[in-house]
């Protein structure tokens, strides 16, 4: 081990292969019966979710995941032997407390670690003469955020809570729409009275936001439209605040900083709450598959059945345009009278579902949904702590707080960003990408041999096709890979010799290994278009579709994507009412 290395024990070569899940006690003792009421396609958080509220209604469900393992995006994988990562999602804040009390996942084994700090940002070229290159560390209290803002501007720091308070406005005025299915305009038009009377009541959370945000609208309605920097430019001016700021509106989001409603997401991502704590953001003791093995066991608490390796290739529809199930790879047709899809809404309309029984003008516009992504995400096993220039370790190799933080590299302009989006525009993997770090073994001792960690590095931006129509090869992914860790190493010398192994995942890998549509973490931009009535597209924002029984429950519809189980949930709730029609 190099010098002032950790104390890492049993260190090991890198291997590619993830192993297989051990049979959880949430999985299904039975076999799989031939016909429920209700099948759910995928075990991602939100199929989980909605299955454990239909299960809890009374309506027999059952779950089929075509991987080994059930989580979707939201799973822990042992990559490296002795490391488990959080393979692709890897922070909780955005569960909705509604879904937490009704499936008591406390109860059902999840166990949060939180983060407080939670956003360190080290400059880069500074430090000069022997002093320490500054950084921006946020959390510990208003006062401590405060006074790390100082650094750079002693006005940000005053405004800063007024920042906050602004947002938090915006936030609990919004909140409410993300438990609610959107207006339902198609049924105003096309559905029965009954389905019309119905669908006016969902008018009543849109008409309680409005009220809430009062003569303050106008300002709120520039959040949800103007490009973030425009937003964090009217509040502040010291660089690497708005650019830290900034972060949250870009991840995941094949957006610069200067693109129009990217305030929006810059929302979304602050919309959070654990355990009562506003804000606050934390790992998941073991991994993401701590909540998804959670909600899988209150799920299976009411009767569910949850089945890995059961891919769907079809759903099953009848000439009258109505649900009767599903078919699975091996040929074995499971009936039911409900589908509710945690697929994309590109997988789950234009491979699954027959063409000829949708409509034109619908597939046209799912063809349409825009799925376009910049992310790569790089698990990563070391053997020691990065140590950061502007805050260096201790002699004992013990996390301090900015390793429980979001590391944002490459962030100490919004320029930087904007660089970095323009390559990736033009087909070109970002020459100075923007990077979050996050080291949850910082907190949870369950991922890592003692001594070690597991890092989940974030990047941005990556094309899903290089210019000239070029793949991802190994050898493109290994060089971009190398491109992120020269980065790293710039801010923490030695990380590069820490490494005893990585997991690589370009937009490819994402959209193969876990079925992200181009590698989109939401399953589709979060773009001003592309939401609540639009989301997927307008006349079927409300988890219906023009299949009769077919229900979307994933995050290709409202209120879209992070692990929120707002999908899964509301899908469920749409669909128990209708089932007193079927």
């Amino acid at each position: 081990m190099p010098a002032g290395g950790g104390l890492c024990l049993g260190r090991v070569r890198a291997t590619w292969a993830p192993k297989g899940s051990t049979r959880a006690h949430w999985a299904a003792v039975r076999p799989l019966e031939l016909k429920y009421d209700a099948v759910v396609v995928g075990g991602g958080h939100n199929g989980l979710v909605a299955a454990a509220y239909l299960q809890k209604s009374g309506v027999n469900t059952v779950v089929l995941e075509r991987r080994h393992v059930i989580g979707g995006a939201a799973v822990t994988e042992e990559i490296v032997p002795g490391f488990k990562f959080s393979r692709a999602s890897y922070l909780l804040s955005l569960l909705r407390p509604q879904i937490y009390k009704d499936l008591e996942l406390k109860k059902h084994g999840l166990k949060i670690y939180f983060r407080d700090p939670y956003s360190f940002t080290p400059m880069l070229g500074e430090g000069i003469g022997g002093t320490l290159p500054r950084s921006l560390l946020m959390g510990g209290g208003m006062a401590e955020t405060q006074r790390q803002i100082a650094q750079f501007s002693q006005r940000d720091a005053k405004v800063y809570p007024d920042y906050e308070k602004f947002m938090n406005c915006l936030v609990s005025a919004i909140d409410p729409l993300l438990d609610t299915s959107p207006v339902d305009i198609g049924a105003m038009k096309r559905g029965s009275l009954i389905q019309r009377l119905r669908s006016i009541r969902t008018l009543q959370p849109l008409l309680q936001a409005g009220l809430k945000l009062g003569t303050q609208l106008p300002q709120y309605y520039e959040i949800l439209t103007a490009p973030v920097s425009k937003i964090l430019d009217h509040w502040f001016e010291s660089e690497p605040l708005k650019s830290t700021l900034a972060t949250d509106a870009l991840i995941g989001a094949m957006l610069s900083p200067h693109t129009p409603g990217s305030g929006y997401v810059l929302l979304h991502h602050v919309m959070g709450e654990l355990e009562g704590k506003k804000g606050a953001w934390g790992y998941v003791e073991g991994g993401m598959s701590g909540v998804s093995h959670a909600i899988a066991r209150a799920a299976a608490s009411h009767g569910a059945e949850i089945f890995t390796e059961k891919p769907v290739t079809r759903v099953l529809v009848d000439n009258n345009r109505k649900v009767q199930g599903v078919l699975l790879q091996d040929g074995t047709e499971v009936k039911s009278k409900l589908v509710l899809s945690n697929a994309s809404p590109h997988t789950t309309f234009m491979k699954l579902t027959p063409e000829d029984q949708l409509p034109e003008d619908f597939i046209k516009r799912i063809s349409q949904f825009n799925i376009k992504s910049p992310v790569t995400k790089i698990n990563v096993a070391v053997d020691r702590l990065p140590n950061f220039l502007a805050i260096p370790n201790t002699t004992d190799n013990k996390p301090l707080p900015h390793h429980q933080c979001s590391c944002h590299l490459n962030c100490e302009n919004m320029q930087l960003l904007h660089k970095a989006f323009e390559d990736a525009n033009e087909g070109r993997p970002s020459d100075r990408p923007m990077i979050e770090l996050c080291i949850p073994s910082s907190l949870d001792p369950t991922l890592a041999p003692p001594g070690c960690h597991v890092l989940s590095i974030f990047v941005q931006y990556t094309p899903y096709i290089l210019v000239n129509d070029r793949k991802w090869d190994e050898q493109e992914k290994n060089n971009y890979a190398d491109t992120v860790f020269d980065w790293i190493e710039k801010y923490a010398p030695g990380f590069k010799a820490s490494v005893i192994g990585r997991d690589i995942l370009t937009p490819p890998d994402l959209e193969r290994i876990f079925g992200l549509p181009e590698g989109n973490i939401f399953h589709g931009s979060m773009s001003l278009d592309q939401l609540y009535f639009a989301r997927p597209v307008p006349g079927y924002s409300n988890y219906r579709s023009p299949v009769n029984g077919l229900y979307l429950c994933g995050s290709g519809a409202h209120p879209g994507g992070g692990v929120m189980g707002a999908s899964g949930r509301n899908a469920a709730l749409v669909a128990l009412e209708d089932l007193k029609y079927l």
